[in-house]
């Protein structure tokens, strides 16, 4: 497995002892040691039970040892195994493996329970069953990045999951985004809901770090498409474009097929479709996507027309933006009331505005036809107010189902916004006639119980503006994140 980094090299869990099992003099070899299984002999250690205080150093005691044992375990008969020079036997004790497992129990007591003396675990690795075996018998945890695996997938098997939760804890602890990937790969397949949780929140945030990390290209394409379905990476999808087409070059290469555009379209199948491309500039899917070869040349020419021509074709690619951002989102309406028939004929509608602390404006609520279920097309953007600078925008389209309610648009990224700095927002609608809000607000303030007020001050805009204004107009509401 991938490494889990040099702090965790030889890292045991606090408390654990990395001692070997306890020497019996008048004993056979140690069951470690390799070549032809000798027959259990039990010459005991007279009165080493005196010497042990607890119940815990006791049964401690027993494990990894011919003393009272009443069954060997024979780990690695594969190539591993002749590279190490044979098969692993351990002894261990049945009573003391039925009390940790149901699994063991219903081997040795079971309706088809065994009798032999020996027992051949051939997908088992030695390193982790002697995990296993250490916290059935002392509850000591032994684990380090290169057993960590193995050890969760034996607990697993042998249903112990005391085990399983401090592997998950130690992978936990061990998260970084250039491990996200491969760790998530195992959280799935070893069916960890929690671990693959926290995996997707750190590739979430550091979505960069993780997708130039050499686990990415190991996943596999259900894993993929789990990723790519999130709405909270943070990474432009032109760069998440490239990430993909890496990771389908190295499939072709598993599959050992040529890496050529038809068949990294046939690997990616469904992924492809969770890409986002409305999401990017024109310029960024001309010089990717558009000259990819893995797009058709009608799919190519669509997008074109999407990014260039209004109204908008419809495309067959999500166009809802990634937000990154953590915590709740927020929305204030300045308005306090909604009559009938605001006007459009290209004239912006517009609204200055500052707020009293840093926040991430997301999109507005706009309002809708009077005239029953419609579509707009709309033009949104955010201006810094003194340096005329545009600082986000988003042409798309909305539709609307003829109430007073507002509807949701959203910009491609969220907008940074500084406290005691006046911005501009602005909409640009086409469309008929629609319901505009009335006795405007000054100042509205947001609370939340786990955040400080959010203040926001609105000031009309020089010029016209469609004649949206304090008092009444369109943008009624401002979409947020603090």
């Amino acid at each position: 497995m991938a490494s889990l980094g040099p702090a965790a090299a030889g890292e045991q869990a606090p408390g654990t002892e990395a001692e070997p099992g306890p020497a019996v003099p008048p004993l056979p070899p140690s069951p470690s040691s390799l070549g032809p299984l000798l027959p259990l002999q039990r010459e005991p250690l007279y009165n080493w039970q005196a010497t042990k205080a607890s119940l815990k150093e006791r049964f401690a005691f027993l494990f990894n040892s011919e003393l009272l044992s009443d069954v060997r375990f024979v780990l690695g008969k594969g190539r591993g195994a002749a590279a190490a020079g044979g098969p692993q036997r351990i002894p261990a004790h049945r009573f003391v493996l039925a009390a940790g497992s149901a699994v063991f129990d219903a081997m040795f007591n079971g309706g088809m329970a065994t009798t032999s003396a020996e027992i051949e675990l051939p997908d088992v690795e030695p390193a982790a069953f002697l995990a296993l075996l250490r916290f059935l018998y002392s509850d000591e945890v032994q684990i380090g990045p290169e057993t960590v695996m193995t050890t969760l997938y034996t607990a697993k098997k042998y249903a112990v999951p005391a085990l399983e939760a401090h592997c998950v804890e130690f992978l936990t602890k061990h998260l970084r985004a250039d491990n996200a990937f491969m760790l998530l790969t195992q959280a799935r397949l070893f069916d960890e809901p929690q671990l693959a949780s926290l995996c997707l929140d750190t590739i979430d945030k550091s979505t960069i770090d993780a997708i130039s990390a050499e686990g990415f290209t190991d996943i596999d394409i259900d894993t993929l498409c789990a990723v790519l379905e999130r709405d909270t990476l943070s990474i432009r999808e032109s760069r998440l474009f490239g990430a993909v087409v890496r990771w389908a070059e190295a499939e072709c290469q598993r599959q050992q097929l040529p890496v050529t555009f038809g068949n990294k379209q046939k690997v990616l199948g469904k992924a492809l479709s969770l890409i986002r491309f409305p999401l990017m500039t024109i310029e960024e899917f001309a010089a990717g996507p558009a000259q990819s070869g893995i797009l058709s040349d009608r799919e190519v020419v669509n997008l074109f027309l999407h990014f260039t021509v209004n109204p908008k074709p419809r495309v067959e690619y999500i166009d809802r933006p990634r937000c990154c951002l953590r915590g709740k989102e927020c929305c204030i309406n300045r308005f306090q009331q909604v009559e009938s028939r605001w006007g459009y004929s290209g004239t912006s509608d517009r609204i200055r505005f500052t707020v009293n602390r840093r926040i991430s404006i997301v999109g507005f609520g706009l309002y809708g036809s009077i005239h029953g279920p419609t579509d707009y097309q709309v033009n949104i953007q955010i201006i810094e107010y003194e340096k005329k600078q545009t600082l986000g925008q988003n042409d798309t389209g909305f539709s609307c189902d003829g109430t007073a309610n507002t509807f949701r648009v959203m910009f491609k990224e969220p907008i940074e916004i500084l406290p005691n700095v006046c911005y501009t927002a602005c909409a640009t609608l086409k469309g008929p006639d629609s319901h505009y809000g009335t006795k405007g607000l000054k100042k509205v303030v947001h609370e939340t119980p786990a955040a400080s007020k959010t203040a926001f001050l609105f000031f009309s805009s020089p010029g016209n503006n469609n004649g949206t204004s304090i008092e009444d107009g369109q943008i009624p509401e401002i979409i947020f994140y603090t």
